[in-house]
């Protein structure tokens, strides 16, 4: 016998074939307007960070870009990304790749919103702040990087 729980998810997944074609549509429901791309250089070379960064700008959002950065990125990195976001002035982020991507705009996100250093959030439940709102376009399946905090 399974026991009562309440379930209450804070993720939004849209999925299916062409729902990369929604990224506009769904930065606007979030009002998007200075949004920081962050991709690993792979997929940077696939194409798909020109398509979204032409779908934000469809959308009144302005794109900044995020690149520099390896497999598992780790606080320097993150540091790197959180520098370039203050200087964009940004208000919002999309990931796009595998977990290092995902994984690097959160470590981004977390930097931004609530400051310090990536040490200060281990465990769960550190953020004192708001995150900054965001979109993560998973092109892996295996973490599931996309839908945790």
């Amino acid at each position: 016998m399974v026991g009562a729980f309440d379930l209450n998810l804070a993720t939004r997944v849209v999925f299916g074939e062409g729902a990369l074609g929604r990224l506009g549509e769904l930065a606007r429901e979030l009002a998007f307007r200075r949004t920081l791309i962050v991709a690993d250089r792979g997929i940077v070379s696939t194409g798909q960070v020109k398509r979204a960064a032409v779908l934000l700008q469809a959308s009144g959002a302005e794109p900044f870009f995020f690149h520099d950065f390896d497999a598992n990125p780790d606080t320097a990195m993150i540091e790197a990304g959180r520098a370039h976001a203050a200087a964009s002035a940004i208000d919002s982020l999309v990931a796009i790749g595998g977990g290092s991507s995902l994984d690097c705009a959160k470590g981004i996100n977390f930097l931004v919103t609530n400051g310090g250093e990536m040490r200060d959030y281990w465990g769960f439940g550190k953020a004192s702040r708001p995150m900054l709102p965001s979109i993560g376009v998973p092109t892996t399946a295996g973490t599931g990087s996309e839908a945790q905090s």
